[in-house]
Formats: C-alpha cells, structure tokens, sequence
C-alpha cells in the first residue's frame, strides 16, 4: 500500500518544491498552505504523515500539532526555521515524531520520514478491543477504543495519542515503577532525549484529569531518578 504524506507550508515555493521532491522519493502527496486546509485535506485523504511547518499564519504549527494528536496512529515531523534545542523540545513535548531544522537537505527529510513510519507505534494499530472492552480503576473507566477516560459522574475526556499510552502502561505495570525512557518509547515511538519533558507533560496533563474523580482514588507518583509509579486507591479491575 502506498504511504500518503500532507506537507502544510504558507509558502507557495517550499510547499511546491517539498510536494515534488517526496513525490520523487515515491509517496503519494497533498498539500495545506493553513490549518483549515489542513483539515479539508485529512478529511479527504486517509494521511499516515504531516510534514508541518512551526511558522504559519493564524494557527501556528504548534496548536496544530497538539490538534493532530487526536489523529490515531497519525505521526508528525515538523519543520522550522527556529532550529535551538529549546524549539526542538517544545516541538517534540506537543507531540511531534521528529523535528527538523530550516534550511535542510531534502534527503534528510526522507530519511526521517522513514525513520518515524519504521517506528513500531506507528505500523501497529492500537490493542485490538471490541466495542465494549474497557478497564476500571479507582471508579475511573478507560475505554481502550475510543481512548475515552471516563469519570464516576459520566463525564468522558478523550484523551492526547500520547497520554492514552502513557496512561495504559502505568497500568499495566500493575503497582510498579515505569522508567521515563520506557515511557517516551511506548508513546512517542522514540528514546528518551536530555531536557525531553514530553512524558512529563503527558504526566501533567493526566494529573489534572486524575485529580477531577471524587476521593482521587488514582495518583501518579514520581519517583526520583526512577519514573513514575500509578498509585490506586483500590485494585484495578479489567472490565
């Protein structure tokens, strides 16, 4: 099956010429100038990969990247002209596969490309579930298809890609410590970078949620120099 790529750059020049070049390389290729664009094309096109430039008008790349992240099994390599190892981490901690710095050589790109689509969590699809198949902990409800955390009063937040995984091997480690490097591989296809806080924001977001159940029966705990460790009120119980 051929691998579609959605290449998303406000300029008319380096949009045309990346479409040609990864066209070349033998992938199929549209093309977004802005977010809403970018939308219409997702809607018509089933897309394995964004290549999506930071610096847009109106949505910048970042919102957009962490809108992406709603899209199963969707990756993201993002460009920029802002190549500091700031930028870099920021790019990654909203949810990017990889990032890639302006000017860059086409064939670097390629290779990244394929890089991110070799990464196991991309050629996988989520655990095969049926419809009703979910887990329960501390009166909280996780549906494993919908990525859905559901909370005692029926209140559902669909959770990130990203957080979704996290989430799910916390609790697969059944009371057990989870290493950040673990962690980063199982959610974001990648090892672990120096100052990469991606899992850490994942840990954050998830946090809030916890902390919204009544009696907060599920605590995420940090364990120092270790990784994080999912503490329950009671036992965890596979619905």
């Amino acid at each position: 099956m051929s691998t579609t790529l959605l290449v998303v750059d406000d300029d008319d020049e380096i949009r045309e010429l990346l479409c040609d070049y990864l066209k070349e390389a033998g992938y199929e290729v549209c093309a977004a100038a802005n977010g809403e664009q970018m939308r219409e094309q997702l809607a018509r096109h089933k897309v394995d990969l964004v290549v999506l430039d930071l610096m847009l008008p109106g949505e910048d790349g970042l919102s957009l990247c962490r809108q992406l992240q709603t899209q199963p099994g969707l990756a993201v390599v993002m460009l920029s002209a802002r190549g500091s190892t700031l930028d870099r981490i920021i790019g990654l901690e909203v949810g990017a596969d990889d990032y890639l710095a302006k000017p860059f050589e086409p064939r670097e790109l390629v290779a990244r490309i394929k890089a991110v689509l070799r990464r196991p969590q991309r050629l996988e699809t989520e655990p095969e579930t049926s419809a009703s198949e979910a887990q329960l902990f501390a009166g909280l409800r996780l549906d494993h298809v919908k990525r859905l955390l559901v909370h005692p009063d029926g209140q559902a937040f669909n959770l990130p890609r990203s957080d979704y995984r996290v989430l799910r091997e916390l609790l697969d480690a059944n009371n057990r410590v989870v290493s950040r490097d673990h962690l980063t591989r199982s959610a974001f296809g990648r090892d672990h970078l120096p100052d990469d806080r991606s899992v850490d924001m994942c840990i954050s977001r998830l946090r809030q949620q916890l902390r919204r159940a009544p009696g907060h029966g599920a605590q995420i705990l940090t364990i120092r120099n270790e990784g994080y460790l999912l503490s329950l009120a009671r036992e965890a119980l596979g619905a």
